[in-house]
């Protein structure tokens, strides 16, 4: 199959980021993933792995730690989800010694390094789509999903290309998570905050418990400073499993404080947080000199996170998608000079909608509203109900083209405009500025 033949199998599938209604612990188990992977021989257990789990900041500094290991001379694979425009940002695999794939069809709009390609991708659907429809056949496993799919994916690809360690995101989630199949040297947590509850529980106790589940027995585990309950949580976790525990609260590591690439107040403790899994991964041999990691700093590119994409008047792109994620955007503006806020905001149907727009919408001269192409988007007029709490300069667009014009006929070149919300309104933003 082709490329093209390949995304229609992989559309087949249920895809859980596009639906919203669905019984999370019945849906979703490990057993397919681990028949998935018995049918290639565990290719998971060919390379050592980080696994990381969290609320927010996961790709930050799943991409930090990727690129600082790769600047130590080691090939990194690294599996992120979602996507922005391909889901073959998904799949990368970094090393010095790889040069730029340049026989893709599809150029790569987003600065990403070492994207497996559209041929590599086709080719793996199709090795992989036996044993998909052996598991699809079976009524007791369940439903097989797009996730799943991909999953497998990267762990073929991943030990196809020899690499020497994978940097691994959950989707959601943890103990249920289609990665939460490989043993990680370190497991990793960034802040959790209250998310996807209808799913992982209503308290952040409930969350945690579920993100804890990637803890496995004597792995190293560490932990930015977590709200009131949650590390007790994970240190509880580490005591069954007898994994050795380290928590992340205070160290600056200042003289690398100015060298990451990435914008954004936030970014500051997931810059930490990297740093202290490097610091890590010296239990196991692995050791990372002072100059790989400021030349890994310096080299981290990780899109939609407090990225500026025009100057005149200012666009920054950034995915917050809960209250917390808002909350720390809207600190991170105070690092910029602008007169005015024009805020573009498009949201997903299960977050928490007042809490996004009560961060970001008492300072923003007028709120567009738009949605996403995507099924769990919310109605704009959906969101102006939560909106007018806190702005009453409101305008709704039906598409995110209409909202773009919008902002840009009333920002002046002084202002700022922010697109917020949701990485499925990134990712079309994206799109259409490559065009």
């Amino acid at each position: 199959m082709n490329y093209k033949q390949a995304l229609e199998y992989l559309d087949s599938f249920i895809d859980y980021e596009k639906i919203i209604d669905y019984p999370y612990n019945a849906s979703l188990n490990l057993r397919r993933m681990e028949r998935l992977c018995e049918f290639f021989d565990n290719p998971q257990e060919t390379f050592k792995s980080i696994h990381i789990a969290g609320t927010k900041g996961k790709g930050s500094v799943a991409a930090a730690i990727s690129s600082i290991l790769k600047e130590n001379g080691l090939k990194v694979g690294l599996y992120t989800s979602p996507h922005l425009i391909s889901p073959r940002e998904r799949i990368r695999v970094m090393s010095k010694s790889l040069q730029p794939i340049a026989h893709n069809s599809q150029p790569d709009l987003l600065g990403l390094e070492g994207m497996i390609s559209e041929e590599e991708a086709a080719s793996f659907i199709e090795k992989v789509k036996p044993a998909v429809e052996e598991i699809r056949q079976n009524k007791d496993l369940g439903e097989i999903s797009f996730f799943e799919i991909y999953t497998i994916l990267s762990f073929l690809y991943f030990a196809r290309k020899n690499v020497d360690i994978a940097v691994l995101e959950t989707g959601m989630g943890g103990r249920l998570d289609a990665t939460n199949v490989v043993r990680p040297l370190v497991a990793v947590f960034t802040p959790i905050s209250l998310d996807h509850t209808d799913k992982l529980g209503p308290h952040l106790t409930d969350i945690a418990r579920e993100k804890a589940g990637i803890i496995k027995q004597g792995c190293s585990v560490v932990s930015l400073t977590q709200p009131e309950g949650v590390t007790e949580i994970i240190k509880h976790a580490c005591s069954q499993k007898r994994a050795p525990f380290h928590q992340v609260n205070g160290q600056t590591y200042d003289e690398y404080a100015g060298l990451f690439s990435l914008s954004g107040r936030y970014q500051r403790q997931n810059l930490v947080l990297a740093l202290e899994v490097i610091k890590r991964l010296e239990r196991y041999n692995i050791k990372v000199s002072s100059d790989s990691i400021k030349r890994g700093l310096k080299k981290v590119v990780w899109p939609g996170r407090m990225q500026v994409i025009e100057k005149s008047p200012l666009l920054i792109l950034d995915g917050a998608q809960n209250r917390a994620s808002a909350g720390a955007l809207r600190e991170s503006l105070k690092d910029f000079s602008f007169d005015n806020l024009i805020l573009l905001l498009g949201v997903s149907a299960n977050k928490n909608i007042e809490g996004i727009a009560g961060e970001l919408c008492p300072q923003a001269r007028q709120v567009v509203l738009t949605k996403a192409d995507n099924p769990r988007a919310t109605e704009p007029e959906v969101l102006e109900l939560e909106v007018k709490k806190y702005c009453q300069n409101t305008v709704l667009t039906r598409s995110i083209k209409e909202a773009l014009a919008e902002v840009r006929q009333v920002a002046s070149k002084d202002d700022l405009i922010l697109v917020t919300g949701s990485l499925y309104l990134i990712g079309e933003v994206l799109k259409l500025d490559s065009k």
